[in-house]
């Protein structure tokens, strides 16, 4: 055959790098007191950059789970069979610790190193991520039933992966997951029709229909069912103590957009046992602990989605030529790619900082389990929605490199949203703001004190820190705060950022960020910063690792 040309002018594979290589990451471990983390975060982010990492994660997403409802004779199984990339990937989270492990760990930081770990492995595949965080995300709200609680906590915390249908306390690790929405209702959990009925013995028999179950592979599930008091949530194995099924049945796994490497389904519950967790008529109260600990992960992993979307348009701008001169030299192009690269760090500076609350609030500090209650919520709402937006540019800096599937950029692109839509969509997340200021007046406090950190530091922050206190006064009519949700949230978020920024950051992106973000010196797309920021400084940044200070 004869070769047509040498191809040139292709950025060659982007391999064998480290996705903890990030200095807003690694500096918030120290100035947080986790750097005894740093050396573990930076094992498993190179890890993350590997060719046999980035493989399985093809692999997992290229070659989907598949339901299988009965065996060859016809006998009832519900089993859901996966590519061995998918455990590969989840062995790696689990023996990491990033799942349950921290809720064992009393070490200064263990929270805010488990998230860092979840975000730089996230990056290389995120779909996994989902049993991974419910399984962290599980515990507290299993506490509020402290016999259960230690019975299955060291089994969640276990740093085992223990894939298979067998009974949960005869396991060596376990993965837990949660059910809780229904067809007709959707977020609105309070429209539930699953029943449970007491059995007698101090278990429940529950009946119902779940809409959206995601990894119904896991071992036991927190799920909400109406007793006579009231919605109120349970502990649901999917093998009972005596090895045999439970009455859980997988009708189908859904077909979605994006995180096709996880599974996700309809499940039947048909009289299957189950045992209360927290107070009858409750569950909405109990649950939201375990939903709080999967905002922050979709937070995180959000984060981490913009941090992998910037990596590879900064690789492919630097290998790739036009008109003279490689493109991240080009004027145009190096204010896309710092514009990429602020909206990025500020994610991670207020993911970090939300992980870092979790740390205080666990030890006691009720300012900051207040501030996180807030501050989440606006985070989840902000961070989570810009994911989409910043994954489409990311893309399209690549041109139609990045189209194409092998490029790994449609998978990032379809992942986007998802994290906007799960633990509450937009809407949801924007009217918990409102519920968070309404029920814990000490959340707001708690905001005004850690963006004021900052006060005087930059006036275009101290201006939007006014315009939310003026912003505040409207909420008084209940009409107009919920037509003023989502700018609250938004505006919440990113004073939020600012702030931090401000105080961590390096000065050009702090400087960049506050201009363009609250300044108003910004347009509707990537790459309309302001003339004068320093872009240089902000690129600089993106191929460094962190000092320990801006």
């Amino acid at each position: 055959m004869t070769v047509t040309h040498e191809v040139l002018n292709q950025a060659p594979p982007l391999t064998e790098f480290s996705t903890a290589d990030e200095p807003a990451l690694l500096e918030a471990l120290r100035r947080e007191g986790a750097e005894w983390g740093e050396a573990e975060v930076s094992a498993l982010g190179a890890l993350a950059g590997t060719q046999a990492v980035q493989d399985q994660a093809r692999w997992a997403e290229e070659q989907p789970p598949r339901l299988l409802t009965h065996d060859r004779y016809g006998h009832r199984v519900d089993e859901v069979e996966f590519h061995p990339a998918w455990h590969q990937l989840m062995s790696v989270a689990v023996e990491h610790g990033l799942h349950a492990a921290p809720w064992s760990d009393d070490r200064a930081g263990a929270h805010l190193v488990r998230a860092a770990k979840f975000y730089v492995w996230s990056q290389a595949e995120p779909g996994h991520g989902c049993p991974i965080s419910m399984t962290y995300a599980a515990v507290p709200a299993l506490r509020a039933a402290p016999e259960l609680a230690a019975q299955y906590e060291p089994l969640l915390a276990s740093r085992t992966y223990d894939f298979g249908l067998r009974a949960p306390l005869t396991k060596s690790g376990l993965i837990a997951g949660m059910s809780m929405t229904e067809k007709q209702g959707g977020s609105d959990v309070r429209a539930n029709t699953t029943r449970a009925v007491p059995a007698g013995d101090g278990t429940y028999r529950i009946t119902g229909h779940k809409w959206f179950t995601s990894a119904p592979m896991s071992d036991v599930f927190l799920a909400l069912a109406n007793t006579a008091e009231g919605l109120s949530c349970f502990l649901v194995p999917r093998v009972l103590p005596d090895g045999t099924r439970n009455g859980m049945h997988l009708m189908r796994l859904k077909d979605k957009l994006g995180n096709r490497s996880n599974a996700s389904s309809e499940i039947e519950y048909d009289e299957a046992v189950a045992w209360p967790v927290g107070e009858p008529g409750r569950g909405v109260r109990t649950i939201v602990e375990m939903v709080n600990m999967t905002r922050l992960d979709c937070v995180l992993g959000s984060a981490a989605g913009m941090r992998a979307g910037l990596r590879q348009a900064l690789h492919h701008t630097a290998h790739r030529r036009a008109f003279g001169r490689e493109l991240d030299q080009q004027p145009l192009m190096r204010a896309v790619l710092a514009d990429l690269a602020i909206e990025s760090e500020a994610a991670t500076v207020l993911a970090m900082r939300l992980a870092a609350a979790v740390d205080r609030a666990q030890a006691g500090d009720a300012a900051e389990a207040a501030l996180r209650r807030l501050a989440l919520a606006a985070g989840k709402y902000w961070v989570c929605k810009r994911g989409s937006t910043h994954a489409a540019e990311a893309l399209e800096c690549l041109g139609g490199n990045g189209y194409v599937e092998e490029s790994g950029m449609p998978r990032l692109y379809r992942e986007a949203p998802l994290l906007s839509i799960w633990e509450g969509s937009g809407n949801v997340a924007a009217l918990d703001v409102l519920r968070a200021l309404a029920k814990e007046p000490s959340s707001l406090d708690a905001f005004f004190a850690e963006v004021d950190a900052a006060a005087g530091a930059d006036r275009r922050l101290d201006a939007a820190v006014a315009g939310i206190r003026g912003m505040l006064g409207a909420l008084a009519v209940p009409e107009r705060a919920q037509l003023m949700a989502r700018s609250l949230a938004e505006r919440m978020a990113l004073v939020l950022q600012g702030s931090l920024l401000v105080r961590y950051s390096h000065p050009a992106v702090a400087d960049a960020f506050c201009a363009s973000r609250l300044g108003g010196e910004w347009g509707n797309a990537f790459g309309t910063l302001p003339v004068g920021v320093d872009l240089g400084a902000i690129l600089d940044r993106t191929q460094a690792k962190g000092t320990g200070g801006a």
